[in-house]
């Protein structure tokens, strides 16, 4: 008992470090040379890497709010929605019509303001409405089928939806009078950071902080987490699945639709046919993510690719 006692007394040796592993190196690799190509095109033009980053972040935060209903339906059902692009541009398109029916652009400043409340509810409701029925008609009766079955029926609801859209709103662009603020907050290196950016940036986070709250802080919130975690075990414990699923889809149309307001009154023109298309780079940005930083240092660094060669037609 000594001896064991003496042993555990004795100063510990020294710890061996671990070799970081090969996709660690590439991984810090990729993020070295991605820095330092920002950095380069900093100094070379602060002013045009600037903006372009403030374009990014801005249009980010819109691609953010669609992603994160992308997110919130693939959690609890296992199965991405292709139709919530078009549930997107319902609630531009809806938008866009109250805009027109209430004279954006043209009335005072208390009736502009009520009229924004005005377009922002109806395309959350209309939006989360329709991402109800799709979760209704497409979804629902092929629970039970095999994985690949929801996923084709929710591209056969994308084109049902984008007819909608083409009856309901023709297939021109759909134009409102610019709305938002465009003055310069501050300047720095001849770059100038204007309220528009400032109050889309704001909307979005303030977005996605309320959806933030409702999962975390709510009761239907955390019987959605219970039921993205194990369906069953989720029912044996009193959630009702099928209306937290459906519940899920709301949520996430709703959220669609408030980006899609957003969306509409910062780009002021929305097309029928934009659903698809901008779902997808929502979708990609969602589940891909750090791709686009390595597709972006292999275009900038080798352009011809890994072997370098030009290979003939």
């Amino acid at each position: 008992m000594v001896a064991a006692v003496a042993v555990s007394l004795r100063p510990p040796g020294p710890t061996r470090l671990r070799r970081p592993s090969a996709s660690t190196i590439g991984a810090l690799l990729v993020i070295g040379l991605l820095g330092f190509w920002l950095a380069e095109n900093f100094v070379r033009s602060p002013t045009i890497f600037l903006s372009l980053v403030l374009i990014g972040i801005t249009t980010g935060c819109i691609y953010a709010l669609l992603a994160m209903g992308y997110t919130l339906i693939y959690a609890i059902v296992d199965t991405i929605n292709f139709a919530h692009g078009e549930v997107f541009i319902f609630g531009a398109m809806i938008s866009a019509s109250i805009a027109r029916q209430g004279g954006l652009g043209e009335a005072s400043p208390a009736r502009e303001m009520i009229l924004l409340a005005l377009m922002l509810a109806g395309a959350t409701a209309l939006s989360a409405v329709i991402s109800g029925l799709v979760e209704l008609t497409a979804f629902r009766p092929l629970r039970s089928a095999p994985r690949l079955a929801p996923l084709v029926a929710s591209i056969g609801v994308v084109f049902i939806l984008e007819n909608i859209l083409l009856v309901w709103q023709g297939n021109q662009f759909n134009t409102v009078e610019p709305v938002l603020p465009g003055g310069r907050i501050f300047r720095v290196y001849g770059f100038s950071f204007t309220w528009d950016n400032l109050i889309v940036i704001g909307l979005a986070l303030a977005l996605l902080v309320g959806l933030l709250l409702i999962l975390r802080r709510t009761r239907y919130g955390k019987a959605i987490r219970a039921t993205s975690q194990d369906r069953e075990a989720a029912e044996l414990m009193g959630v009702n699945v099928n209306r937290t699923i459906l519940l899920t889809f709301i949520l996430a149309g709703a959220l669609a639709g408030a980006a899609g307001f957003v969306y509409l009154i910062y780009e002021t023109n929305v097309s029928w046919d934009q659903g698809f298309h901008l779902g997808l780079v929502a979708l990609t940005a969602a589940v891909l993510g750090i791709v686009f930083v390595i597709l972006i240092v292999m275009l900038v660094l080798r352009p011809a690719g890994l072997t370098g060669r030009a290979e003939g037609i």
